[in-house]
């Protein structure tokens, strides 16, 4: 645990109750001030807003504790979003376990391009494949209430994670498979399918860093450079599509041109490729038949 030195800086009275301003203070330097805010609003239950507004306000000593333990978690390398078990994704908030990958904001672009590529169909069919926290699935679902969304993921933890956001956000058109890619959907079809698959190669030095190195290897690591799940989901993906479907698919940074050839080879017409806000390619995707 981190020690109660640390819980004040500069010229900061000891004697003085702990604030929330002083419990703020004590972490800079220490992790990010946005981490910060996002760990304390956690253990007050509380938001941004409430912070500022009530930064002279004592804290109790259990409050101040689940702080200095978070605070240390966060100072080991431990994820934001696992300590505080959410993250916002869409404008939605998800809950988020180390059973699932952290949503991020580059695979927000998946969902919009998803969403541009059914917008004239009424009632559409969609297929998440891999679907983790639910993060993608849920949001399509309920931006598309009218349509009927499939979420597919091989991991029985994961898919608890997933119908736990779904009954949040108050989502019934969705259905969990518990299945390999396209095994649990034989015989059916979709308007669109999504995925964001394992796509980083095996030793990576990436895996090594930041919040990947708590997350799922198996959610993230792909063998043949990283590309054995898309190129496998690319293969298959003409048989689970309905006339001119579309699958989009979120990459890595330098795998645009080999999604693009999969999909050239497996008679995909209309494809695409759009970079994330960082400006980096990070979804591809293309229309059969």
């Amino acid at each position: 645990m981190i020690g109660n030195n640390l819980l004040v800086s500069g010229h900061e009275d000891l004697s003085a109750p702990v604030t929330i301003g002083k419990l703020l203070r004590s972490a800079k330097g220490m992790i990010d001030h946005t981490d910060a805010h996002w760990l304390l609003q956690s253990v007050l239950n509380s938001n941004a807003a409430f912070l500022i507004a009530h930064a002279e306000q004592p804290l109790d000593a259990e409050l101040v504790d689940h702080f200095q333990q978070l605070l240390a978690r966060r100072v080991a390398g431990e994820p934001v979003a696992y300590l505080t078990g959410e993250r916002g994704f869409y404008d939605l908030v998800f809950e988020v376990t180390p059973d699932v990958l952290i949503p991020r904001p580059e695979t927000e672009l998946l969902v919009e391009l998803a969403l541009s590529k059914i917008s004239s169909i009424r009632q559409c069919r969609i297929l998440d494949l891999g679907t983790g926290s639910g993060a993608i699935a849920v949001t399509l679902a309920k931006y598309r209430p009218d349509s009927c969304v499939t979420a597919v993921d091989l991991s029985t933890g994961a898919l608890a994670v997933a119908k736990k956001n779904a009954k949040k956000h108050d989502v019934r058109n969705i259905n969990f498979i518990e299945a390999n890619w396209f095994s649990g959907v034989s015989g059916e079809k979709f308007d669109v399918i999504v995925a964001n698959p394992p796509y980083i190669a095996e030793g990576d030095s990436h895996l090594q860093e930041g919040d990947l190195r708590f997350e799922p290897l198996g959610a993230l690591v792909a063998q043949n450079n990283g590309l054995s799940c898309i190129t496998s989901i690319i293969a298959q993906a003409s048989g689970y599509l309905e006339p001119s479907g579309w699958l989009v698919l979120e990459h890595g940074y330098d795998q645009a041109d080999a999604c693009r050839e999969l999909l050239e080879k497996a008679g995909f017409t209309h494809l695409f490729t759009r970079p994330d806000l960082a400006g980096v390619d990070r979804v591809t995707g293309g229309r059969y038949g």
